[in-house]
């Protein structure tokens, strides 16, 4: 049996900074946490002040060198780049450094790689990896001409850029097709859901902000809980009493982050759909983080990007354990605020009224005495609305329950 050793990448960290320094240096922490997560050591940063970046190098020429420089100090055996690089610069800077240059999107396609684990996840991911690597494919001249084998087929025949070009083109159709089959699954879920009458409350919020924690903590839904960013990509859906008679439908997402590629916000659709029509929004903050501010920011701005409006948001400040002093914090887009703890189980029975609020303001309460022939109206009830109390008299059955506007004219 042979053992193979684990080999730690070091890279060094590089950004450009257009104007505003001090995000730019938040941006490359969080680049820094997205490296760990995804196993890799970081040596050094380096940031440029430029109004752009340059379009051949990403950074420019005094700063390739200074570059070189901290590679050869540290020893690092590759860099990785803030932004989304373009086929040109990913082969230029290669050329230049002689080591391996990732940018930010490739970091979070390898991270979601390596933490996809149902067949949605992965057809998710690996779309999202072709069409990535689609994009980037740049040819090497006729070097790269194949000659067919046998009488008749003599010629340049196909090149490898075309053959891989056109493999890729049909493994993405056979992804797309895979999972078109999954998203009329979810559809036939999500009528069922509306059938039964039961809401539905999407987990949204910053990746790490404790979503996966709050749902396990409301329902003990045993998702796996880590420090490490993107913890979990698959939507979990558990059910939620939130007292006696009303139930409700919680649903964790997957979490979001500055500059989030382009091609994962369109492979993750169907997932990230689960937002566009749950019923209410549970919006998890982590409230320990010194960039709580903008973090709030990439949430709504991404929700809109969704097309996600006009849903009550309940906002919870997470994570109040690690505070050292508590401060009155306040969504001012949000319809409720909530101090919450997933740890110490502080806010979650505030944030169970809070639902319940929510629920019914779309429901009208009623008490009705029924003759015995009209039972089937009580079924109606049991099915889409909540029975609070029934009672059998000599007059016919007394009804006490909570029932959707749109059922109460058949009522």
């Amino acid at each position: 049996m042979y053992e193979t050793e684990h080999i730690e990448e070091t890279v060094i960290l590089v950004g450009v900074d257009a104007g505003d320094g001090e995000m730019q240096e938040r941006s490359l922490d969080e680049l820094a946490e997205l490296a760990k997560t995804a196993g890799a050591k970081v040596a050094g940063r380096l940031i440029q002040a430029r109004q752009s970046v340059h379009p051949g190098t990403y950074i420019g020429k005094g700063k390739l060198l200074e570059l070189k420089d901290i590679l050869w100090e540290t020893e690092a055996t590759g860099i990785i780049c803030d932004d989304e690089l373009t086929s040109a610069q990913l082969g230029n800077l290669e050329a230049e450094l002689s080591c391996k240059v990732i940018d930010r999107t490739l970091l979070i396609l390898d991270i979601f790689a390596a933490r996809a684990v149902s067949g949605e996840g992965k057809i998710q991911v690996e779309l999202a990896q072709l069409r990535y690597r689609a994009s980037r494919l740049t040819g090497l001249g006729r070097s790269l001409s194949r000659l067919g084998g046998g009488i008749g087929t003599r010629g340049p025949g196909e090149k490898k850029l075309e053959m891989d070009r056109r493999l890729i083109r049909e493994r993405i159709s056979r992804l797309k097709r895979e999972l078109k089959d999954v998203e009329k699954h979810r559809e036939l879920i999500r009528a069922q859901r509306k059938q039964s009458g039961l809401k539905v409350a999407a987990l949204v919020g910053y990746t790490s902000a404790g979503k996966s924690s709050i749902e396990n903590a409301l329902t003990d839904a045993g998702i796996l809980e880590d420090a490490m960013l993107f913890s979990t990509l698959d939507t979990t859906t558990r059910s939620l009493m939130l007292d006696s008679t009303q139930e409700i439908l919680i649903t964790d997402t997957v979490g979001f982050i500055r500059k989030l590629p382009h091609h994962l916000v369109e492979a993750f659709k169907s997932t990230l759909e689960e937002v566009k029509y749950a019923d209410i929004i549970v919006h998890v903050v982590d409230a320990s983080n010194p960039q709580m501010d903008e973090q709030m920011h990439v949430v709504y701005d991404t929700l809109r990007q969704l097309g996600v409006s006009g849903r009550p948001v309940v906002t919870l400040f997470n994570k109040q354990d690690k505070l050292e002093t508590q401060i009155n914090q306040r969504d001012f887009q949000a319809d409720y605020s909530i101090p919450t703890s997933a740890k110490t189980g502080q806010g979650l029975e505030e944030l169970k009224k809070a639902l319940l609020e929510i629920i019914r303001k779309d429901q009208i309460y009623i008490e009705r005495l029924y003759d015995f022939s009209e039972a089937g109206r009580i079924q109606l009830i049991r099915s889409r609305g909540q029975l609070l109390s029934e009672e059998y008299v000599p007059e016919g059955i007394a009804v006490k329950a909570y029932v959707p506007a749109d059922i109460y004219g058949k009522l």
